[in-house]
Parts: C-alpha cells; structure tokens; sequence
C-alpha cells in the first residue's frame, strides 16, 4: 500500500508541476522539469523530445500537442513556434511555457482549443539558444553579450541565405533547426524576439529580383504575409497600433516587411520559407528585451489571444495529395499556384502531401511530376480557418506509376542565380524586339 500511496503522491505531484506554472524566469533546470511534468500529466496529447544540443551541451527541447503528438497524420499541419534564438530577448521565451499550460488545460473544455488540438500538429520550442539565456547575467532592457549562442555566433545570421552567400559557419543549434524543419511538415510557424513591438515578414534580404531597389523585399506570398502578421498585431492588445518603442520607430497596423526595417542576412525565417516549404514571420513582443518577471503576466495578456489565433492560420489555402494510378503517394511532385513560383519550387512530400497557403479567392493549382504532363485544377478557396481545415484537393496522375525520388534544392543563394538571369535576359530582349521591328519596316 505504501508503493499505492507513493504512486498517488507522484501523481499529483506532475499534475500540479503542470498546473502551478508561475509568472517567472525559468531557467535550464525548471523548464525542463516543467516539460517533463506536463508530458507525463497529459502523456496521450503531448510528446516530448530534444531536437538537438546547445554547444554547453544543453537539450534543445521541443514539446509537440495534438491528438497525434508522435508523428505526422496525412491531412494534418504541422505548427511551430520558436523563442528565445537570442539569449537575452527573453518575453517569448516565458510567454510560449503559458501557451503550453493554456493549451493542456483548455483541452476537452474550450470546444475552440480542442478543435485546434484535434486538427492541428503544434511543436513549441521555448528556447533555440538556451545557453545564451544561462549566460545573461544581468537582465537589461537593450543589449547584453547574451544574445549570441556561447561560440559568439548570431543564431538569426547563421543560416543559408537566398541572396548572398553566408559565411558564417553553421551553429549546432542552427543545424539541429535545420534537420527539424527538413524531417517534418511544417506549413506555418513564428519566432519569438524582443527588442520592438511588431510583427516582421520575409524577405528580411533581397535583390533587384524581389524589388529591393524600391525598399521593400517582395516575396510571391507577400499578401499572405501581410495577412499573417496583421493577423498577429491585430489579435494582440496594443502592437496594431504601431506606435513601435521609440518616437524614431513607426510600424503601420504593427507589421513591416523584413528588409524595409532592416536588411540582414542569414535570417531564420526566409530558410524556413525559401527550403522549408514554412511561411514564418518574426513577432518582436516587447520594447525591453529581459522586463522584470512582474510584468510577465501582464505580456501574457497582451498576446494570449495572438497566439492562439495566428496557430490558426495554418488552415489557410489548399492540402491534398498527389497519388499515382494504383492510388499510391508520388513525393517529390511539384505542387504550386499558378502566378506565384517559389525559387526552390513546394514540392510533396513523402506522403504525397502538399499544403498551400493561399487568402480566399480563385486560383489554378499546378501539380507536375517530372517527365509527365502537368495537371491543373481551378480551386475557389473559402476562409475554412474557423473550420480548422484548408480546402481539400486531390492529384491523381492515372498513367504514371513510379516512386519520385527525393529531390531537394541546393543551399546556393538562389536568388542570385535568377537576377544574372533576368539582367542576361534584358539585352536578349531588346534585340528580339528591335529585330521584330526591322521585319515588319522591311516587309
């Protein structure tokens, strides 16, 4: 009977780890325990698993909710949210361990929260440099050598990038990122920095191919961007009001293209869109990046509905699958809307699976496999975001019957590639016209 009382005893002692989640600075230690306490509390809606080390060699943990936390279910999108890149930005960090609590308790008992879970595959990853976090010593509103991961690198300069060659060699945290995002789904995500109050969208580089000449960095889902990060600003308590942190700093309706702020290369979030096939957006959640931990409570307000509404987005636009004429999956299959090209083009996954953000509208879906007619299908896309799932349509090509091989894109700046092109095209051009014209003179 002791062994009974024991286990009782330990079982309570998770569900109250799970519930009694303090407004406080977790370090290392607490949220890890605090993981753990909510994974073995709700075991059936979570999974728990580290998707890498810190260079001090600390897990970088990812928590995983949803009706199947374990693995990816056909016709599920998979969610991410990331905090904390930069050690010493630190709201997010606090900010996404209440979204967790929120989420678990509000399971079966808010009908919204639990068509979400149901729907939808969420990952939450309360800090990508947690060595960063150990290392700030002393909480400062501006700049503290925290930031940087512990070999002094910039974890939001360290990817590839899709402009210029990025010389920075690649951080452990950096490429256990990487290997995530290439080994799931992910169709939606957002990282969580501090330092300003906006909502930031890609590209945060560019070249005279995205407009940058103009100021402004354009990419081919630029209006499903500005709709993401309204979508953020607008849900949360103050940052579409675009009064930003200083008199010098003004974002209309809280959002800016990344490149208009400031250009800079290397940036996570278009990796995410350029070779993940992930539309993310950079939320900078508070003017000070380390606030005392007694105004935590009040960031959790300010963003709580937010963050539960931009998950929501990623039932946006168009999923289905690209099958062969025995009803088998073909991956690797090109699947995008007519009009908006991606330079690494969205291709299926190893399920035949694509998903599309697209706004409410008509469009023209191209499905090609390579050595194949392609196929196009005309979609009206309704907002099917308050039914947790995007417009459904299917591919199937009846005369090919062939497993697609992997394909993927090389980490070139690509978009390098594309403006040699289009300024090699330019003078090709101008000959052709000028000779069209001398024929119709001549004749």
């Amino acid at each position: 009977s002791s062994v009974f009382f024991q286990d009782v005893v330990g079982i309570l002692c998770l569900v109250s780890v799970a519930a009694a989640l303090d407004f406080k600075y977790h370090h290392a230690e607490e949220l890890e325990a605090y993981l753990k306490g909510v994974h073995a509390a709700y075991p059936s809606l979570t999974h728990l698993h580290s998707i890498g080390r810190s260079v001090e060699g600390r897990d970088l943990w990812v928590l995983v909710l949803g009706r199947f936390p374990t693995h990816h279910k056909i016709g599920i999108p998979e969610f991410k949210y990331v905090a904390n890149m930069h050690g010493d930005e630190t709201v997010g960090r606090e900010m996404l361990l209440h979204l967790i609590d929120f989420l678990v308790t509000s399971y079966r008992r808010d009908p919204v929260i639990t068509r979400l879970l149901n729907n939808t595959r969420i990952h939450i990853m309360p800090t990508m440099n947690p060595d960063g976090f150990e290392a700030t010593k002393v909480p400062d509103c501006y700049y503290t050598r925290g930031r940087y991961n512990k070999n002094g690198e910039d974890l939001n300069r360290n990817f590839p990038d899709a402009f210029e060659s990025n010389n920075a060699s690649i951080q452990p945290e950096t490429q256990a990122v990487m290997n995530w995002i290439k080994n799931e789904t992910f169709v939606l995500s957002a990282n969580l920095h501090g330092g300003a109050l906006v909502a930031s969208y890609t590209f945060d580089n560019g070249n005279s191919v995205t407009g940058s000449l103009k100021g402004y960095s354009r990419s081919p889902d630029d209006d499903v961007f500005i709709h993401l990060a309204k979508t953020y600003s607008f849900n949360h308590a103050s940052m579409y009001k675009g009064t930003g942190c200083d008199n010098r700093q003004t974002f209309p309706e809280g959002i800016t293209n990344g490149y208009s702020w400031y250009q800079l290369e290397g940036g996570m979030q278009d990796y995410n869109y350029v070779w993940g096939q992930c539309f993310e957006i950079t939320l900078e959640l508070s003017c000070c990046k380390y606030p005392p931990a007694d105004q935590l409570e009040g960031f959790w307000r300010d963003n709580k509905a937010a963050l539960i509404e931009y998950i929501k987005q990623v039932h946006l636009g168009v999923k289905g699958q690209v099958i062969d004429k025995n009803g088998n999956p073909i991956p690797s299959a090109i699947v995008e809307a007519k009009g908006r090209p991606h330079v690494c083009p969205y291709r299926t996954n190893e399920q035949g699976e694509y998903y599309l953000l697209l706004l409410p509208g008509t469009y023209v879906i191209n499905a090609t496999v390579p050595g194949f007619k392609p196929m196009l299908k005309t979609v009206e896309i309704p907002d099917n975001t308050g039914n947790f799932s995007a417009l459904k349509q299917d591919f199937s090509f009846s005369e090919v019957s062939i497993k697609s091989r992997a394909v993927s894109c090389p980490k070139t700046p690509l978009y390098q590639d594309l403006e040699r092109t289009s300024a090699a095209a330019k003078p090709t051009l101008h000959i052709l016209v000028l000779m069209t014209v001398m024929l119709v003179i001549f004749k």
